[in-house]
């Protein structure tokens, strides 16, 4: 049933992109008035412009996200609640139950830490260390269930050490790093009109596309329907801000 479980996604994504819209304006204001601005140098009269949204968007992103996490549950027959004796089922699926929650919390820690950013003007060398710290519930969470540390090598690679390479300790390295690029790769065009916000908008379409495609092709399918619940509603709450910042 993960076609209803992606409709009811989709649904709260566009309640998402609604509440975000109406809520920007209404807070411009409060953010002014707290110091939170700069002045739009692309503009002759230089308007003020309120900074540190992204936590505002972030916030509607996370209620979205609240809101959907028993529906996956609630449509999975190993993970229907005894409706004799009540509770969960011996089968329910914990495994993913903590991925979702280690999910939130690491775009929880993300979102704090852009917002701390904002207000305390941290050093790069701060901002280079708490990502990786803001994806340690990920990584550990992902140590507990999996621990594959196995990554399938490039054709051109495959003559000098084989189809797959166990690199232990170093995969666990490069996610980390691997967290650090992507965050920074967006914060540093910051400031420059909707730049910032339009390409997180076209990464998460393209994302959201390829998983489509392979869901409907039938590759990996938990790990993309997985991947749609949080693209959807960070689409639509993208899509809101882009469409002020733009």
């Amino acid at each position: 049933m993960s076609g209803t479980a992606i409709a009811i996604n989709a649904g709260i994504s566009v309640a998402a992109y609604c509440m975000a819209v109406r809520m920007i304006p209404r807070f411009r204001e409060m953010f002014i008035k707290a110091n939170l601005f700069g002045n739009d140098l692309c503009k002759k009269d230089k308007p003020q412009v309120p900074e540190s949204f992204g936590v505002l968007i972030g916030c509607v992103f996370l209620v979205s996200l609240f809101l959907f996490i028993p529906i996956p549950f609630a449509f999975d027959e190993a993970a229907a609640t005894d409706v004799v004796t009540g509770g969960k089922p011996a089968t329910f699926p914990h495994d993913k139950f903590v991925e979702l929650i280690a999910a939130l919390l690491s775009i929880c820690c993300m979102i704090f830490l852009g917002f701390a950013d904002d207000v305390l003007d941290l050093r790069w060398r701060h901002k280079l260390l708490l990502p990786t710290i803001a994806t340690l519930p990920l990584l550990m969470v992902y140590y507990v269930n999996y621990n594959s540390t196995t990554v399938i090598m490039p054709n051109f690679a495959r003559g000098l050490v084989g189809t797959s390479l166990n690199i232990g300790v170093l995969y666990y390295v490069f996610m980390g790093m691997l967290a650090v690029f992507c965050t920074n790769a967006i914060n540093i065009l910051a400031g420059i009109n909707g730049l910032e916000v339009g390409q997180s908008l076209i990464i998460a379409a393209s994302i959201l596309v390829f998983n489509l495609i392979e869901f409907a092709l039938g590759h990996q399918v938990d790990s993309h329907i997985f991947s749609i619940y949080f693209m959807l509603p960070f689409l639509a709450t993208t899509l809101a801000l882009w469409k002020y910042n733009k």
